[in-house]
Protein backbone atom coordinates (compact mmCIF):
# COMPACT_ATOMS: atom_id res chain seq x y z
CA UNK A 1 0.00 0.00 0.00
CA UNK A 2 1.29 3.46 -0.77
CA UNK A 3 2.29 6.04 2.31
CA UNK A 4 -0.43 7.03 4.32
CA UNK A 5 0.67 10.69 3.77
CA UNK A 6 3.14 12.26 1.52
CA UNK A 7 4.38 15.95 2.75
CA UNK A 8 6.14 17.86 -0.15
CA UNK A 9 6.33 20.84 1.29
CA UNK A 10 8.15 23.84 1.03
CA UNK A 11 9.70 24.68 -2.64
CA UNK A 12 10.21 22.02 -5.26
CA UNK A 13 13.15 21.27 -7.00
CA UNK A 14 13.76 19.38 -10.53
CA UNK A 15 17.63 19.44 -11.20
CA UNK A 16 18.27 19.55 -14.77
CA UNK A 17 20.29 16.12 -16.04
CA UNK A 18 23.76 17.18 -17.00
CA UNK A 19 25.00 15.81 -20.36
CA UNK A 20 29.01 16.25 -21.89
CA UNK A 21 29.66 18.39 -25.14
CA UNK A 22 28.74 14.79 -26.60
CA UNK A 23 25.45 14.60 -24.67
CA UNK A 24 26.28 11.57 -22.64
CA UNK A 25 24.70 12.01 -18.47
CA UNK A 26 27.29 13.34 -16.48
CA UNK A 27 26.52 12.14 -13.53
CA UNK A 28 29.26 13.80 -11.30
CA UNK A 29 28.19 17.15 -12.75
CA UNK A 30 24.88 15.79 -11.84
CA UNK A 31 25.98 15.47 -8.12
CA UNK A 32 27.63 18.61 -7.53
CA UNK A 33 23.88 19.86 -8.93
CA UNK A 34 21.80 17.95 -6.52
CA UNK A 35 23.90 19.01 -3.52
CA UNK A 36 23.84 22.72 -4.78
CA UNK A 37 20.14 22.01 -4.63
CA UNK A 38 19.72 20.38 -1.29
CA UNK A 39 22.41 23.47 0.20
CA UNK A 40 19.50 26.21 -1.01
CA UNK A 41 16.86 24.63 0.45
CA UNK A 42 14.71 22.54 -1.53
CA UNK A 43 11.89 20.52 -0.01
CA UNK A 44 12.23 17.82 -2.36
CA UNK A 45 13.86 16.54 -5.57
CA UNK A 46 12.26 15.50 -8.90
CA UNK A 47 14.96 14.05 -11.22
CA UNK A 48 14.82 13.05 -14.74
CA UNK A 49 10.69 14.80 -15.00
CA UNK A 50 10.03 17.68 -17.53
CA UNK A 51 13.04 20.00 -16.27
CA UNK A 52 15.53 17.05 -16.40
CA UNK A 53 14.76 15.99 -19.97
CA UNK A 54 13.04 12.65 -19.40
CA UNK A 55 11.73 12.56 -22.69
CA UNK A 56 15.11 12.24 -24.09
CA UNK A 57 16.86 9.60 -21.14
CA UNK A 58 17.01 5.79 -21.91
CA UNK A 59 15.37 3.71 -19.11
CA UNK A 60 18.74 2.69 -17.91
CA UNK A 61 20.48 6.57 -17.52
CA UNK A 62 17.15 7.36 -15.82
CA UNK A 63 17.73 4.58 -13.00
CA UNK A 64 21.69 5.92 -13.15
CA UNK A 65 20.24 9.86 -12.28
CA UNK A 66 17.99 8.19 -9.64
CA UNK A 67 20.75 6.15 -8.07
CA UNK A 68 23.20 8.79 -7.59
CA UNK A 69 20.77 11.58 -6.83
CA UNK A 70 19.29 9.00 -4.08
CA UNK A 71 23.25 8.60 -3.02
CA UNK A 72 23.60 12.40 -2.97
CA UNK A 73 20.27 13.27 -0.92
CA UNK A 74 21.24 10.53 1.68
CA UNK A 75 17.65 11.06 3.31
CA UNK A 76 18.14 14.54 3.53
CA UNK A 77 14.98 15.03 1.18
CA UNK A 78 12.72 13.25 -0.67
CA UNK A 79 14.16 11.88 -3.89
CA UNK A 80 10.86 11.45 -6.80
CA UNK A 81 11.76 10.34 -10.52
CA UNK A 82 10.16 10.72 -13.66
CA UNK A 83 7.94 7.66 -15.31
CA UNK A 84 6.47 7.78 -18.81
CA UNK A 85 5.87 7.00 -22.01
CA UNK A 86 3.71 4.17 -23.66
CA UNK A 87 1.54 2.13 -21.14
CA UNK A 88 4.58 -0.35 -20.87
CA UNK A 89 6.88 1.97 -20.91
CA UNK A 90 5.17 3.84 -17.59
CA UNK A 91 4.58 0.63 -15.85
CA UNK A 92 8.34 -0.66 -15.96
CA UNK A 93 9.33 3.15 -15.20
CA UNK A 94 7.10 2.93 -11.93
CA UNK A 95 8.55 -0.67 -11.15
CA UNK A 96 12.07 0.56 -12.18
CA UNK A 97 11.33 3.47 -9.63
CA UNK A 98 10.25 1.56 -6.52
CA UNK A 99 12.61 -1.43 -6.65
CA UNK A 100 15.43 1.89 -6.94
CA UNK A 101 14.52 3.09 -3.78
CA UNK A 102 12.57 6.60 -4.94
CA UNK A 103 10.42 8.41 -2.80
CA UNK A 104 7.75 8.54 -5.05
CA UNK A 105 7.20 9.26 -9.09
CA UNK A 106 5.71 11.47 -11.39
CA UNK A 107 3.90 10.06 -13.95
CA UNK A 108 3.87 11.73 -17.30
CA UNK A 109 1.47 11.76 -19.82
CA UNK A 110 1.30 8.62 -22.38
CA UNK A 111 3.33 8.73 -25.63
CA UNK A 112 2.27 10.30 -28.85
CA UNK A 113 -1.64 9.08 -28.40
CA UNK A 114 -4.66 10.13 -26.14
CA UNK A 115 -8.18 8.49 -25.28
CA UNK A 116 -11.35 8.96 -23.47
CA UNK A 117 -11.21 10.07 -19.66
CA UNK A 118 -11.57 6.39 -18.91
CA UNK A 119 -8.72 5.50 -20.53
CA UNK A 120 -6.49 7.51 -18.90
CA UNK A 121 -7.46 6.68 -16.04
CA UNK A 122 -6.76 2.79 -17.11
CA UNK A 123 -3.66 4.48 -18.10
CA UNK A 124 -2.36 5.31 -14.46
CA UNK A 125 -4.22 1.87 -13.41
CA UNK A 126 -2.04 0.01 -15.89
CA UNK A 127 1.01 2.10 -15.25
CA UNK A 128 0.94 2.00 -11.27
CA UNK A 129 0.25 -1.75 -11.24
CA UNK A 130 0.88 -3.39 -8.31
CA UNK A 131 3.40 -0.99 -7.33
CA UNK A 132 3.22 0.75 -3.91
CA UNK A 133 5.02 3.29 -4.87
CA UNK A 134 3.51 6.77 -4.78
CA UNK A 135 2.65 8.47 -7.73
CA UNK A 136 2.25 12.58 -8.80
CA UNK A 137 -0.37 12.31 -11.88
CA UNK A 138 0.98 15.04 -14.59
CA UNK A 139 -2.16 16.24 -15.72
CA UNK A 140 -0.76 18.06 -18.99
CA UNK A 141 -0.61 16.93 -22.83
CA UNK A 142 -1.95 14.05 -24.09
CA UNK A 143 -3.45 13.35 -20.36
CA UNK A 144 -5.85 15.67 -19.69
CA UNK A 145 -8.56 14.96 -17.03
CA UNK A 146 -11.76 15.72 -16.60
CA UNK A 147 -13.17 16.61 -12.89
CA UNK A 148 -14.52 13.09 -12.80
CA UNK A 149 -11.99 10.99 -13.69
CA UNK A 150 -9.65 13.27 -11.79
CA UNK A 151 -12.02 12.08 -8.73
CA UNK A 152 -11.43 8.25 -9.76
CA UNK A 153 -7.84 8.25 -9.32
CA UNK A 154 -8.51 8.21 -5.74
CA UNK A 155 -9.70 4.82 -6.24
CA UNK A 156 -5.76 4.01 -6.77
CA UNK A 157 -4.36 3.90 -3.60
CA UNK A 158 -0.78 4.82 -4.32
CA UNK A 159 -1.69 7.79 -6.45
CA UNK A 160 -1.27 10.94 -3.98
CA UNK A 161 -1.81 13.43 -6.01
CA UNK A 162 -2.27 15.70 -9.57
CA UNK A 163 0.30 18.12 -11.21
CA UNK A 164 -0.80 20.46 -13.38
CA UNK A 165 0.99 21.21 -16.63
CA UNK A 166 -1.95 22.10 -18.75
CA UNK A 167 -2.80 25.91 -17.41
CA UNK A 168 -6.33 26.08 -17.43
CA UNK A 169 -7.50 27.60 -14.02
CA UNK A 170 -11.23 26.96 -14.36
CA UNK A 171 -11.01 23.36 -15.47
CA UNK A 172 -8.36 23.13 -12.36
CA UNK A 173 -10.77 25.01 -10.29
CA UNK A 174 -13.31 21.99 -10.80
CA UNK A 175 -11.09 19.37 -9.99
CA UNK A 176 -10.30 20.44 -6.78
CA UNK A 177 -13.66 21.92 -5.96
CA UNK A 178 -14.44 17.75 -7.00
CA UNK A 179 -11.83 15.87 -5.19
CA UNK A 180 -12.26 18.19 -1.68
CA UNK A 181 -16.57 18.11 -1.80
CA UNK A 182 -15.80 13.80 -1.57
CA UNK A 183 -14.40 15.11 2.15
CA UNK A 184 -12.93 11.63 2.78
CA UNK A 185 -9.66 11.49 4.47
CA UNK A 186 -8.12 10.16 1.05
CA UNK A 187 -9.92 13.43 -0.53
CA UNK A 188 -8.54 15.72 2.18
CA UNK A 189 -4.91 14.71 1.93
CA UNK A 190 -5.10 14.93 -1.70
CA UNK A 191 -1.81 16.84 -3.26
CA UNK A 192 -2.40 19.22 -5.73
CA UNK A 193 0.49 21.04 -7.83
CA UNK A 194 1.37 24.16 -9.66
CA UNK A 195 3.42 22.29 -12.81
CA UNK A 196 3.18 25.08 -15.31
CA UNK A 197 7.09 25.95 -16.60
CA UNK A 198 7.64 29.37 -14.68
CA UNK A 199 5.26 28.16 -11.98
CA UNK A 200 5.48 31.27 -9.98
CA UNK A 201 3.71 33.73 -13.15
CA UNK A 202 1.02 31.59 -12.41
CA UNK A 203 1.34 30.94 -8.38
CA UNK A 204 -1.08 33.35 -7.16
CA UNK A 205 -4.02 32.35 -9.10
CA UNK A 206 -3.67 28.83 -8.54
CA UNK A 207 -2.81 29.14 -4.94
CA UNK A 208 -6.10 30.89 -4.87
CA UNK A 209 -7.62 27.79 -5.99
CA UNK A 210 -6.90 25.74 -3.61
CA UNK A 211 -2.82 24.55 -5.48
CA UNK A 212 -0.21 26.67 -3.64
CA UNK A 213 2.20 24.13 -4.08
CA UNK A 214 5.03 24.69 -6.99
CA UNK A 215 8.34 23.48 -8.66
CA UNK A 216 10.23 26.02 -9.59
CA UNK A 217 12.28 25.99 -12.38
CA UNK A 218 14.66 28.96 -11.08
CA UNK A 219 15.77 26.80 -8.02
CA UNK A 220 17.97 26.02 -10.77
CA UNK A 221 19.81 29.26 -11.10
CA UNK A 222 18.51 31.83 -8.77
CA UNK A 223 17.76 29.50 -5.71
CA UNK A 224 17.69 32.84 -3.84
CA UNK A 225 15.22 34.86 -5.88
CA UNK A 226 13.04 31.26 -6.26
CA UNK A 227 12.78 31.15 -1.93
CA UNK A 228 12.03 34.79 -2.17
CA UNK A 229 9.33 34.45 -4.13
CA UNK A 230 8.10 31.28 -2.35
CA UNK A 231 8.23 33.13 1.00
CA UNK A 232 6.03 35.29 -0.35
CA UNK A 233 3.17 33.45 -1.96
CA UNK A 234 3.32 31.93 1.81
CA UNK A 235 2.82 35.65 3.70
CA UNK A 236 0.63 36.55 0.83
CA UNK A 237 3.06 39.51 0.51
CA UNK A 238 1.36 40.78 -2.62
CA UNK A 239 4.13 43.73 -2.75
CA UNK A 240 7.07 41.52 -2.89
CA UNK A 241 5.72 38.78 -5.67
CA UNK A 242 4.67 41.48 -8.14
CA UNK A 243 8.07 43.51 -7.59
CA UNK A 244 9.88 39.71 -8.22
CA UNK A 245 7.49 39.08 -11.34
CA UNK A 246 7.88 42.60 -12.57
CA UNK A 247 11.84 42.75 -12.15
CA UNK A 248 12.40 39.09 -13.14
CA UNK A 249 10.28 36.17 -14.13
CA UNK A 250 7.95 37.97 -16.41
CA UNK A 251 10.77 39.20 -18.74
CA UNK A 252 12.62 35.80 -17.89
CA UNK A 253 8.84 34.16 -19.70
CA UNK A 254 8.84 36.47 -22.51
CA UNK A 255 12.41 35.38 -23.80
CA UNK A 256 11.02 31.84 -23.03
CA UNK A 257 8.16 31.88 -25.17
CA UNK A 258 10.47 32.92 -28.52
CA UNK A 259 11.53 29.43 -28.93
CA UNK A 260 9.90 26.27 -28.16
CA UNK A 261 11.57 24.25 -25.99
CA UNK A 262 13.52 26.97 -23.78
CA UNK A 263 11.90 26.00 -20.71
CA UNK A 264 14.42 23.86 -20.18
CA UNK A 265 17.03 25.15 -23.01
CA UNK A 266 17.01 28.91 -21.58
CA UNK A 267 17.53 27.29 -17.85
CA UNK A 268 20.27 25.05 -18.91
CA UNK A 269 21.78 28.39 -20.66
CA UNK A 270 21.19 30.46 -16.96
CA UNK A 271 22.36 27.58 -14.84
CA UNK A 272 25.93 27.82 -17.20
CA UNK A 273 26.23 31.52 -16.62
CA UNK A 274 25.97 31.26 -13.04
CA UNK A 275 29.09 28.15 -13.40
CA UNK A 276 26.88 25.22 -12.85
CA UNK A 277 28.24 21.86 -15.10
CA UNK A 278 25.18 21.20 -16.94
CA UNK A 279 26.19 20.88 -20.30
CA UNK A 280 24.02 21.20 -23.41
CA UNK A 281 20.41 19.84 -23.97
CA UNK A 282 19.57 16.95 -26.09
CA UNK A 283 17.09 17.47 -29.18
CA UNK A 284 15.27 18.38 -30.33
CA UNK A 285 15.39 21.16 -27.91
CA UNK A 286 17.83 23.74 -28.98
CA UNK A 287 20.30 26.54 -27.44
CA UNK A 288 19.77 30.13 -27.11
CA UNK A 289 21.67 32.28 -29.83
CA UNK A 290 24.41 34.18 -28.25
CA UNK A 291 21.93 37.43 -28.29
CA UNK A 292 19.22 35.70 -26.15
CA UNK A 293 22.46 34.50 -23.54
CA UNK A 294 23.26 37.97 -23.78
CA UNK A 295 19.40 39.36 -22.70
CA UNK A 296 19.14 35.87 -20.51
CA UNK A 297 22.04 37.58 -18.57
CA UNK A 298 20.85 40.97 -18.47
CA UNK A 299 17.48 39.69 -16.69
CA UNK A 300 18.99 37.68 -14.44
CA UNK A 301 20.96 40.41 -13.00
CA UNK A 302 18.20 42.71 -12.83
CA UNK A 303 16.51 40.10 -10.98
CA UNK A 304 19.23 39.65 -8.59
CA UNK A 305 18.79 43.76 -8.30
CA UNK A 306 15.02 43.73 -7.82
CA UNK A 307 16.55 40.82 -5.19
CA UNK A 308 18.66 43.02 -3.35
CA UNK A 309 16.39 46.35 -3.32
CA UNK A 310 13.41 44.68 -1.61
CA UNK A 311 16.40 44.22 1.92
Amino acid sequence: MAQNEIELDGLLAFPLTPFTEDLEVNLDALAENVESHIAAGAGALFVACGTGEFSSLSPAEVTSVLTRAREVAAGRVPVWVGAGGGAASARAGIAAAQSGGADGVLLLPPYLVTGPSAGLVDFVRYAVGDSSVPVIVYHRGTGVFTAPAAAALLDIPSVVGLKDGYGDVECMTRIVTTIRSLDTERARKFLFFNGLPTAEVSAKAYAAVGVARYSSAVHCFAPEIAHRFHRALGEGDTRVMDALLTGFYLPLVALRDETPGFAVSLVKAAARLRGDKVGPVRPPLIEPTPEQIHRLEKVVEDGFVTLKGLG
